[in-house]
């Protein structure tokens, strides 16, 4: 078992994007929060130790996942937010740090550009 250097983000969308989603696109209709934050996503991030490292590290990567969350439903930018500060990103996603990356398996990791 491999403990990595990274830290993770798990990033659940709230209830403002969820308003924003039925505002801008009507088939959207039946998706609830709980279809929203079913499978949440995790982004690895540099190692955070405290409280103090997980605020730099958000600050630095909240635009990032900020617009990563809102291409994953809607991909025309005019219809995004705006603005997308720090506030309004806190307003609209959860976000749950992890310190404790281990991993299980032998197979090697890989990059591949998403």
């Amino acid at each position: 078992m491999l403990a990595l250097n990274r830290s993770a983000i798990v990033v659940r969308p709230q209830s403002p994007l969820l308003d924003w989603l039925h505002t801008v696109d009507p088939t959207s209709a039946s998706i609830t929060l709980v279809n929203l934050t079913q499978e949440p996503t995790i982004y690895l991030v540099t190692e955070c130790d405290d409280s103090a490292d997980e605020e730099t590290c958000l600050q630095a990567v909240y635009s990032t996942i900020f617009e990563d969350q809102l291409d994953g439903w809607w991909r025309d930018r005019t219809m995004w937010p705006t603005p997308r500060s720090l506030a309004v990103f806190r307003r609209w996603f959860d976000c749950q740090f992890h310190s404790m990356l281990l991993d299980l398996t032998d197979e090697p990791l890989f990059e591949e550009e998403v």
